[in-house]
């Protein structure tokens, strides 16, 4: 029983401990998170109608999703979290008839 007791307030105490993460502690530097493609103006700009998938690629990076069900939707995703806690978000999808760019959706 004694040990039953140990294990449980154990348990308990790390428990306890996960809601320090949330804690802001001074002097502590964050560092900016990064994931995705980067899409600036100038990539998107040279987009245009036409454009065969290897010339997308070429411009704008590996798409960061292929949808599984229709391969002809190519969706690029930006997204950074700074140290600030703030964060900022870019989405682009490609779609594709027939290899060529038909539709560039922002």
């Amino acid at each position: 029983m004694k040990r039953y007791f140990v294990t449980v307030l154990i348990a308990l105490a790390l428990t306890g401990c996960s809601s320090l993460a949330d804690l802001e502690f001074p002097g502590v530097h964050k560092m900016d998170i990064q994931q995705g493609n980067i899409i600036t103006d100038d990539m998107v700009e040279l987009l245009r109608p036409g454009l065969t998938r290897d010339q997308v690629q070429y411009v704008m990076g590996t798409p960061l999703v292929v949808d599984t069900f229709n391969d002809n939707h190519w969706d690029y995703v930006y997204q950074l979290k700074q140290g600030d806690s703030t964060s900022t978000e870019a989405k682009l999808r490609v779609i594709f008839i027939n290899d060529r760019v038909s539709e560039i959706q922002r």
